[in-house]
């Protein structure tokens, strides 16, 4: 046993699936938690489109074993998650300012 798990450390394949894995989970999630009238602000597919999306790539790479090499659905939902940090997040993150309030450094008298 932990022969196979030496092995599996020592692989650089096993890393970069873990590397693909770790950014699928982190767009999935950065999807999650933004707000659903954002993505129609920013003229953006509808946030369950990129929920479903995002969460069958990731599952489908936790119950099967990611093959980086000639995984199809692996790199379909890699591409996925890329154009979502790509392109999706950063508009929908400057309506939004970050924080889900649309509103920056504003004070009694104006900007700062």
């Amino acid at each position: 046993m932990q022969q196979f798990l030496l092995f599996d450390v020592l692989n650089p394949f096993w890393w970069l699936a873990m590397a693909i894995i770790g950014f699928k989970a982190v767009a999935f999630v950065d999807a999650l938690i933004r707000r659903d009238d954002a993505y129609r602000a920013a003229d953006k597919k509808p946030k369950a489109f990129w929920l479903i999306l995002l969460g069958l790539s990731l599952g489908l790479d936790l119950l099967f074993p990611v093959n980086v090499t000639s995984g199809f659905l692996t790199l379909a939902g890699l591409v996925a998650s890329i154009v979502y940090m790509v392109d999706v997040r950063p508009a929908i993150k400057q309506l939004t300012d970050g924080r889900g309030g649309g509103r920056r450094n504003i004070g009694p008298y104006g900007p700062w």
